[in-house]
C-alpha cells in the first residue's frame, strides 16, 4: 500500500450513502447548546461534516436573522437535516417535519419522537406510526430509536432511509452501553445504521464505529466540551479511526500473554 494511501484514509473507505446521497464524512453534528453561533461554526467546521441537524421546534426558520443558527449554516456546504427533537407525540413530528419542508428544507428529516421525559428515550409506536406516514407523504426519513433490533426492523420496514439507534440516553455522555445490541442492528438491517446519542468523547466515538456502524450523530459531547473546535476535529479523527480499526479487523482477544518476537533462534 502507498505512502500516499496512507496519508489520506479516507481513500480507504468507501462513501456512506443513504437515500443515493454519497457522504464522505460519517460524522453527523447537532447545532444545540453552543456558547455562540461562531463557535458552533468553527467546530462543525473542524468536524469535516456535511450533515448538520438542526431543531425545527427551537430555531428560526428565518436565515436572514444574524441571531439564528441558521443565517451561519450555508446550505451549499452541508446538507442542513431538520429533526423533530422535542415532540411527544407522532402528530407533531409530522407537523415539524412538514413545516421545515415548507419552510425551504429538504425532504430529508431526522424523526424523533420521545416518550419519557425523565429519560428523553424513545417512543417506538409513536415513531413507526410517524415514519410510515412521513415516509408515504415522499420524505427520506432517518429515525432516531432505542438500541432494540425488532423496533429497527420495523422501521426499516416501514421505508426509513435510515436507522438511528441510541448509544446511550440524550445528553448522558455514557457512551455506549449495549454494543451486542448495536452489532446485532446492524447485522440485521440493510439501510445504514447511524448511532445516535450518548457518545462522550472521542474514545467513545472510535469503540462506537468499532462496531461496523455507518456512522454517529453527536451534539452535547461538542457543544459542552470545553473547546468544541478541538473536540470537533478530535471526534472526526475518532470516528474515522473506529471506522478503519472495524475494516482492518480486530486481533482476538486471549486469556494469556502470546510473545510478538519469535523464540526460535535465542541464545542458550
Amino acid at each position: 500500500m502507498s505512502e500516499a494511501l496512507l496519508d489520506t484514509p479516507t481513500a480507504l473507505d468507501a462513501p456512506l450513502v443513504i437515500a443515493d446521497r454519497p457522504l464522505r464524512s460519517r460524522l453527523m453534528l447537532g447545532t444545540g447548546k453552543y456558547r455562540t453561533n461562531p463557535e458552533m461554526v468553527a467546530a462543525i467546521q473542524a468536524s469535516g461534516t456535511e450533515v448538520v441537524t438542526v431543531a425545527v421546534r427551537r430555531v428560526d426558520l428565518d436565515r436572514t436573522k444574524e441571531e439564528g443558527v441558521l443565517h451561519h449554516l450555508d446550505p451549499n456546504d452541508y446538507l442542513l437535516l431538520p429533526n423533530t427533537a422535542g415532540c411527544y407525540t407522532a402528530e407533531d413530528a409530522i407537523r415539524y417535519a412538514r413545516l421545515a419542508r415548507a419552510a425551504g428544507f429538504t425532504n430529508w428529516v431526522k424523526l424523533e419522537v420521545i416518550g419519557d421525559q425523565e429519560t428523553l428515550l424513545p417512543d417506538a409506536e409513536a415513531t413507526l406510526r410517524a415514519a410510515r406516514e412521513l415516509v408515504a407523504d415522499g420524505f427520506v426519513v432517518l429515525a432516531y430509536t432505542n438500541d432494540d433490533l425488532i423496533t429497527a426492523l420495523r422501521l426499516e420496514d416501514a421505508g426509513c432511509a435510515a436507522v438511528m439507534p441510541l448509544a446511550s440516553p440524550i445528553g448522558s455522555g455514557l457512551g455506549l452501553v449495549n454494543p451486542y445490541n448495536i452489532r446485532t442492528i446492524k447485522a440485521r438491517l440493510s439501510v445504514p445504521v447511524i448511532v445516535d446519542a450518548g457518545v462522550g468523547t472521542a474514545s467513545d466515538a472510535a469503540v462506537t464505529m468499532e462496531q461496523g456502524v455507518d456512522g454517529i450523530l453527536m451534539n452535547t459531547a461538542v457543544a459542552e466540551a470545553r473547546d468544541p473546535v478541538r473536540m470537533g476535529r478530535a471526534m472526526a479523527l475518532a470516528t474515522e479511526a473506529g471506522r478503519l480499526a472495524y475494516l482492518a479487523g480486530r486481533m482476538p482477544r486471549r486469556e494469556r500473554a502470546v510473545p510478538s518476537s519469535p523464540l526460535a533462534g535465542m541464545l542458550d
